[in-house]
């Protein structure tokens, strides 16, 4: 991950460099690899860089094209960024680095946002247009990279992470009590609002202008992308949806394998990290696997079966995979809070200590890891149970299909 932050001035008075420089300090955990800043009238960039693909200074950012005059930071990764680039050296656009940040910026410049439908990937960047005076905020399909945003009298900040606003001098942290409202009721936050007054996130599948001396006071957002799923009401044969579930798996997680780092993979033991582990250890030699076991000496019944260690190492050894572990014992939950609570800026549904446990010993190894994450999602979710529930009549019927 990197991270990128940045303010613009609405009134046109010249940036607070200094803003931007707290800013982007206070997102030095997201980019060891580097660190940039940018400042030109009412504008102000920061970024911190986690090389992954072009490890060269010339991928650095923020990115600025000469012939354009726009200026770029972006965190994220284009899977098709190599057929983009084809295309746009077919038109004649010219390249200085290997990397997909400056094919983002190529793209911009050369179609606009209209080029944000084209993206595979995960992004989340900043804009800025020198002739213009505006700004272009956007953000990937899935919203799986982080973008927040808030107006704080004339200045529009924007950052990855919402402690990068404090952090600037420029926002003051109070409670959005109707946001509060929303996650007890819900435990989930479905609006835009944060947690904090004003601070909003930015929604997924859109793109949103900013005009440095126009008439409006918010950005203005433009949709270039909406799910829109329809249900296959032709049966099909369960054999050809089972081979294209397969191929449409095996291309996803070949897509994640572009890296000029080692990549590695979590492996809980479970379906969904097993599933990825087994394919990314056909395309990758020596992988390296990270698991998160407890040591449940004081626990009893069902509490047993949350330590999955067996299953991961034994799957790691049909693999051949190199196999690291972490154990959390009792007491290191509260010892972790305080990080996790730091890290996560907002509460989250689940219990997040185990994740930054073994991202930490992941750490010491790659810079890339494969997770299983979103596997159940993939096929309905957790609540699908809810949907179905309506067509029995009896509980026994139920708890069958359940």
């Amino acid at each position: 991950m990197c991270g990128i932050c940045g303010l613009v001035n609405l009134d046109r008075a010249p940036a607070d460099t200094g803003a931007v420089e707290r800013m982007n300090d206070a997102l030095a955990h997201r980019g060891p690899d580097g660190r940039g800043l940018f400042a030109s009238g009412p504008a102000g960039f920061g970024h911190r860089r986690l090389a992954i693909i072009d490890l060269s200074e010339r991928a650095d950012q923020p990115m600025t094209d000469p012939l354009t005059g726009l200026t770029l930071v972006y965190n994220g990764e284009l899977y098709n960024f190599r057929e983009l680039r084809a295309e746009l050296e077919a038109e004649g656009v010219s390249f200085a680095s290997d990397g997909d940040t400056e094919v983002v910026l190529k793209a911009l410049g050369r179609w606009g946002p209209a080029c944000l439908n084209r993206f595979n990937g995960m992004f989340a960047l900043a804009l800025w247009d020198h002739a213009r005076s505006r700004l272009i905020l956007a953000r990937d399909r899935y919203g799986v990279k982080p973008l927040y945003w808030t107006v704080q009298k004339n200045t529009l900040l924007f950052a990855s992470e919402i402690k990068a606003f404090p952090a600037s001098g420029l926002y003051r942290a109070e409670v959005d009590v109707p946001a509060l409202v929303e996650y007890f009721t819900f435990q989930n936050i479905f609006s835009d609002r944060s947690l904090f007054a004003g601070v909003r996130t930015f929604p997924p599948g859109c793109w949103a202008v900013a005009e440095a001396g126009g008439t409006g006071r918010e950005p203005v957002f433009t949709r270039y992308w909406a799910f829109d799923f329809q249900e296959h009401h032709a049966a099909k044969d369960e054999a050809q949806l089972a081979e294209e579930c397969d191929r449409l798996f095996k291309q996803a997680v070949k897509r994640q394998l572009v890296s000029d780092v080692e990549v590695g993979a979590y492996l809980s033991g479970g379906i969904d990290s097993s599933s990825v582990c087994c394919l990314a250890a056909e395309s990758l030699d020596h992988l390296k696997t990270f698991t998160c076991g407890f040591d449940l000496h004081s626990a009893s019944g069902m509490e047993l079966n949350f330590d999955e260690r067996d299953r991961a190492e034994h799957l790691s050894y049909l693999l051949g995979t190199e196999h690291y572990e972490v154990v959390l014992k009792s007491g290191d939950m509260e010892r972790l809070l305080p990080l996790v609570a730091w890290h996560l800026d907002e509460p989250r549904v689940g219990q997040s200590y185990p994740n930054l446990a073994v991202s930490k010993l992941a750490s010491r190894f790659v810079k890339v890891v494969l997770t299983g994450t979103g596997g159940d999602e993939i096929f309905g979710g957790y609540p699908w149970r809810y949907f179905r529930g309506d067509a029995f009549t009896d509980f026994d019927s139920y708890s069958k299909a359940y």
